[in-house]
């Protein structure tokens, strides 16, 4: 068995993959599979300067001049928006342009990673557990390997280096990155257009979004040299064409036992969409009350929505009878496989039965361990005293110990995250807090042995209010001094800093013993189904998304929708202003309405293709044969949702805003020449400007 993991990097097509499905990994592309299909070659230095110029930033991104400026989403750089608005300036509603560098303005917080470099240390971290294989112990050898080989490797290369888990466990990747933190705004659109047709448009298809936005990295003060860079198609993106999607896929479960999809189903889904739809009721309430208060909520709300939607449709897919049915006869036929040899049976047959056992502990405790651990949705004043008080803690521990977010790469972003600069709207934050406080309250119930002194007597809306007014920690110089030691967070009187006490005791003990249990369980079980279905079927079968760089490759197509109806490839100008009644979420800005005469209304607008995607996709650029920029992902239709699980091109699509829309847009209703000058002549505006 051991020869399937040499393999595995060179028989990528030996899996027998629906249609254009796969997430690839940079070095496991299936050339010969493209070639045999589309016709095109695709070559390794194509792949090579596609992954050097594609960006880590939120969520996707890319390089489109050597002076260090990104093509992400506007939905990607709306956080950095929300931060430099004001009541004064509100971006977010009417956009943001720098029409120099000096005008180009930071983003608190922010970082920019590039993969350079992909290596197995698949061997290293198996030969490092030495215990038993599903117990807690060898859980922890694990992660101290996992740690041990990032440290190692920032100390020997000074880059950003991260251990990748593939195949559960089956198979490791170091990945290395060169990391930017100096992250400028240079462009964004007004809202009303990034995001044109709101939630109700949202996962749909047919879409007229601009949903575009740019940065720019530096390095010393001055804009990142970056050769790596895409440059501009002159054509545009064409109907059936074959087009590449570098980007950042989040999270796939595609190689899930039905013991976790039904996990998922039963007790995951619901309870986060419950959770996600009482924050949302509550935010649109206080958005309605001012126009400050929409200002200050509109890009949390935007987080909040995004995300009800997303695992809205994928729990639809878990209650489908036929994706359910599908996944429950592929499981049977892998099993069948495993039993009716001896060899497979002794090694795999007890398979899925652990993993059933080891999901019994995380039902009955999810509902308390999510609120414990996953903390208040939307607050950024909680996020930070947590992370305040438990960064000195888990500083003084071995890194092999800490919590995985405090350790290697991940501590590094964190700090870059905790002692930026961040706007606090306190009367936004005590609803979001109320909401927690009532979950809390409803789910453990009123007399629970922790949700009595988190209330102390008030009710969840009188507490929140007392935890919100009582906290400094908006002040970034006062989370670097409760930072400093232990001590300083644990006896810190800011009322914030005490909720976060409060709840972390029992918040730490429910993550370990889930750690310790069912984690355990699963990370020495689940290598295990992948080498059962290398044996079955061959070694060609992908690994589920990590929020890694991946690889897609599709075409340009439309789709029969569910009532019968073709829809067409793409949209065009003429179809936006169609679509804008006048009334929200369907009003387009002033300066599209002024410029209608100038466009070229049958410009395609949005387009979609066959491309595998997922969340964290969002900002991929969508390059031709050619390398060229054609478009960008920023969403995908309702009926692809379900792809978390099972991926059918027969109608789920990727979303790509058009290229030529983009320039088109940039001229003329933004005259934004700047921009223009740099991304169709390599980088001369930035060079002209300094």
């Amino acid at each position: 068995m051991k020869n399937w993991l040499i393999v595995l990097c060179f028989a990528a097509s030996a899996y027998p993959l629906a249609a254009d499905e796969g997430m690839w990994l940079f070095n496991q592309f299936p050339k010969d599979r493209v070639e045999k299909k589309y016709g095109i070659e695709v070559t390794q230095p194509f792949l090579d300067h596609l992954r050097l110029s594609s960006v880590r930033v939120g969520a996707s991104g890319s390089f489109v001049s050597p002076d260090g400026l990104i093509f992400t989403n506007h939905h990607v750089v709306l956080g950095c928006v929300q931060d430099i608005s004001s009541p004064d300036h509100d971006y977010v509603a009417k956009g943001f342009y720098a029409k120099t560098l000096a005008e180009e303005r930071k983003c608190p917080g922010s970082e920019a990673n590039v993969l350079l470099q992909i290596d197995d240390i698949t061997s290293k971290v198996k030969a490092a557990v030495k215990a038993e294989p599903n117990s807690a112990e060898a859980n922890r050898e694990r992660r101290t390997e996992l740690v041990r080989l990032e440290n190692e490797c920032a100390a020997n290369t000074g880059n950003n280096c991260q251990a990748v888990t593939l195949y559960g466990g089956a198979r490791y990747n170091l990945y290395q990155y060169k990391k930017y933190t100096d992250v400028r705004l240079v462009f964004a659109p007004e809202f009303q257009v990034g995001f044109f047709g709101g939630d109700p448009d949202n996962f749909t298809y047919p879409r007229y979004c601009l949903d575009i936005g740019f940065f720019r990295v530096y390095e010393n003060g001055k804009p990142a040299n970056t050769p790596n860079y895409l440059r501009w198609s002159p054509d545009g993106v064409k109907k059936d064409e074959v087009v590449f999607v570098s980007g950042n896929p989040a999270r796939t479960e595609r190689l899930l036992t039905m013991a976790e999809l039904e996990y998922y189903r039963d007790v995951y889904y619901p309870f986060a969409l419950k959770r996600l739809e009482a924050g949302i009721t509550a935010l649109k309430a206080y958005m309605a009350k001012s126009a400050e208060n929409e200002r200050a909520a509109k890009d949390v709300l935007f987080g909040l929505e995004n995300t009800y939607k997303a695992l809205k449709g994928r729990y639809a897919g878990l209650e489908d009878p036929h994706l359910m049915g599908e996944k429950r006869q592929s499981e049977a036929k892998l099993r069948a496989a495993v039993e009716k040899n001896p060899e497979l049976r002794e090694k795999y047959g007890d398979i899925w039965s652990d993993v059933s056992k080891a999901l019994t502990q995380a039902r009955e405790n999810y509902r308390r361990r999510a609120l414990l651990e996953g903390g208040p949705m939307g607050s950024s004043l909680f996020r930070v005293a947590r992370s305040v008080l438990r960064l000195p803690e888990e500083k003084a521990k071995p890194a092999s110990e800490r919590l995985r977010e405090y350790s290697g790469s991940y501590l590094r972003s964190l700090g870059n995250s905790i002692f930026a600069p961040m706007p606090v709207t306190p009367s936004m934050e005590k609803v979001l807090l109320t909401v927690y406080l009532e979950q809390l309250q409803e789910t453990l119930g009123a007399q629970d042995p922790l949700v009595k002194p988190v209330l102390d007597g008030k009710s969840p809306e009188a507490a929140a209010d007392m935890y919100v007014s009582n906290s400094n920690l908006e002040d970034v110089d006062v989370r670097r001094r409760l930072a400093e030691n232990v001590e300083a967070g644990t006896k810190s009187d800011d009322s914030m800093m005490r909720l976060a006490r409060l709840l972390d005791p029992e918040a730490r003990k429910l993550r370990k013993e889930n750690e310790d249990s069912t984690e355990a369980v699963l990370n020495a079980v689940k290598p295990k189904l992948a080498e059962a279905r290398f044996a079955v079927y061959g070694p060609g079968e992908l690994p589920d998304a990590t929020f890694t760089l991946r690889l897609s490759y599709g075409k340009v197509k439309g789709y029969e929708n569910a009532r019968g109806q073709e829809i067409p490839y793409a949209t065009t100008f003429a179809g936006l202003y169609k679509r804008a009644t006048g009334t929200l979420p369907y009003v387009l800005p002033e300066s599209w309405k002024g410029a209608k005469s100038e466009l070229n209304l049958n410009t395609p607008f949005d387009f979609v293709s066959t491309a595998d995607i997922i969340g964290g996709n969002s900002g991929s650029p969508t390059v031709n044969a050619k390398g060229e920029i054609v478009g960008i992902i920023f969403d995908g239709n309702i009926e692809g949702l379900p792809s978390n699980f099972e991926y059918t091109e027969v109608q789920a699509r990727a979303v790509h805003v058009a290229s030529q829309a983009i320039l088109e847009a940039l001229n003329k209703v933004y005259h934004a020449q700047r921009i223009l000058d740099e991304i169709q002549s390599g980088g001369k505006a930035a060079k002209d400007a300094e």
